[in-house]
C-alpha cells in the first residue's frame, strides 16, 4: 500500500447486537448522501467493487455499505478470528485501489413518498431511527404503507439479528405510532 494512503486510511471493528455481524468503521466516505447499499449475495464488480472483494472471502454472506462503515455478516459456522485478517486485508486493498464502493451498475431503489403519511414516516425514519440503528451497523429502509401497516427492510446487522424483533416493535413501532397516529403496526419484510 502507498504509505501516504496508509496514513490517510484507518479502520476499526465494532461489535453489533448480531453475533454474526461486525461493523467496520472506515475513515473514508463509502456511500454519499445518507444512502446505503445491502448485498445478500456477491454483486458484480460493476455494481460494488468493495462488496465483490468482501464476498470473495470464504464465510462472508452479507455486506452492508453506509456512509462511513461497512457491516460484514458471516456464516454461523465460521469464527471471527478466521475472518478478521482477510477482511482487514480486503478493506486496505480497497482503500489503496481508489475505487468507489459502488460502481456504475449499482441501482439504488428507494420508495418514493408522495406526501402525507408516507412522507412523515420517512422523515422520522431518516432523522431519528436510521441514525440510531446505524450505530449498531444496521439500517431500516421504508418499503411501503398500507392500511395502517408500515413495511420495512431490515439491513446490515439488523438482518437476522436476535434483537431485531424487539427493535422493530418496542423501538420503531412505538415511535412511529406516537408520531403518526395513522400507523397501527410495523413489520419487517
Amino acid at each position: 500500500m502507498n504509505p501516504a494512503l496508509e496514513l490517510e486510511f484507518s479502520l476499526r471493528a465494532e461489535r453489533t447486537p448480531n453475533p454474526h455481524s461486525v461493523k467496520w468503521v472506515v475513515s473514508r466516505t463509502l456511500v454519499a448522501g445518507g444512502g446505503s447499499a445491502s448485498f445478500d449475495a456477491a454483486p458484480t464488480r460493476d455494481a460494488s467493487p468493495l462488496a465483490a472483494r468482501l464476498f470473495a472471502i470464504d464465510g462472508v454472506v452479507g455486506v452492508f455499505l453506509a456512509s462511513s462503515f461497512v457491516t460484514v455478516t458471516k456464516r454461523p459456522d465460521v469464527e471471527w478470528p478466521a475472518l478478521a485478517q482477510p477482511l482487514v486485508d480486503a478493506l486496505k486493498a480497497f482503500a489503496a485501489s481508489g475505487e468507489p464502493a459502488l460502481g456504475p451498475a449499482w441501482n439504488a431503489t428507494r420508495v418514493r413518498c408522495e406526501g402525507g403519511v408516507e412522507e412523515r414516516i420517512q422523515r422520522i425514519l431518516d432523522e431519528e431511527i436510521r441514525p440510531y440503528i446505524a450505530q449498531d451497523g444496521g439500517d431500516v429502509v421504508f418499503a411501503g404503507f398500507r392500511d395502517g401497516r408500515v413495511e420495512l427492510y431490515m439491513q446490515g446487522s439488523c438482518s437476522g439479528c436476535p434483537s431485531s424483533t424487539a427493535t422493530l416493535k418496542q423501538g420503531i413501532e412505538s415511535r412511529l405510532r406516537e408520531a403518526v397516529p395513522e400507523v397501527q403496526e410495523v413489520v419487517a419484510l
